[in-house]
Parts: C-alpha cells; sequence; structure tokens
C-alpha cells in the first residue's frame, strides 16, 4: 500500500476531486484545505502570499489518499493532470509506503481497511 500526499494550489481543488471521482477503485479521499508553504522561491514573488511572523507563505490544499499499489501510477497521473496550470507552485506529489491501516469501525487491516 501507498499513501499520496499533493500539495495543490486550492483553485484546483474541485477540479482535482472531480477526476479523480472518476477512478472507480479509489478508496477515499482526505483534504486539508488549510495549509500554506512555500517552495524554492520561497513564495516571494507570489501575488497571493501571506506574511506571517516576516515569513511569506503562499496556501495550498493537501490531499491524502491511501491505496493499493496497483493504484498508484493512476492516481498520480489523475493528480498531475488536473492539477497542472504549467505556471510555477502547480504542486508536488510525494507517494510513501504504507505499513498497515486499520480500520476502526471493523477491526479490519490491510487492503481490506482502505
Amino acid at each position: 500500500m501507498k499513501e499520496i500526499k499533493a500539495i495543490i494550489q486550492p483553485f484546483m481543488l474541485a477540479k482535482v476531486i472531480n477526476a479523480l471521482k472518476e477512478l472507480a477503485e479509489l478508496p477515499g479521499v482526505t483534504v486539508d484545505s488549510e495549509v500554506k508553504g512555500f517552495g524554492k522561491s520561497q513564495a516571494e514573488d507570489a501575488p497571493d502570499k501571506i506574511i506571517e511572523d516576516s515569513i511569506d507563505y503562499v496556501e495550498k490544499v493537501k490531499l491524502e489518499i491511501v491505496v493499493p499499489d496497483r493504484l498508484v501510477d493512476e492516481v498520480v497521473k489523475t493528480i498531475c493532470a488536473a492539477a497542472h496550470t504549467g505556471r510555477p507552485g502547480d504542486g508536488k506529489i510525494f507517494v510513501s509506503t504504507v505499513d498497515d491501516v486499520v480500520k476502526v469501525r471493523t477491526g479490519e487491516r490491510g487492503e481490506q481497511a482502505i
């Protein structure tokens, strides 16, 4: 299993979520719409930057998705296609290994729990 974390521009959220909903086997998505950060440019030239404690940030949205290994490429490609504007700040996607998942309601573990 893999966890996919995607940091995208807030105005692309609906487009990305709608594209992900088209994937029949997608188990679900967690969205955190109140994240901020900066990349290599440190948000200095960003028109929509937030200044907090003398640090420039840009608002972003974080998606977290846990999927079976067989779905990773399809989910990553879908996010890339839907979130792409071609401008700096389109985002990043991180893929990490998940050792286990436990479904709280049933106690199921592993892929059956996602």
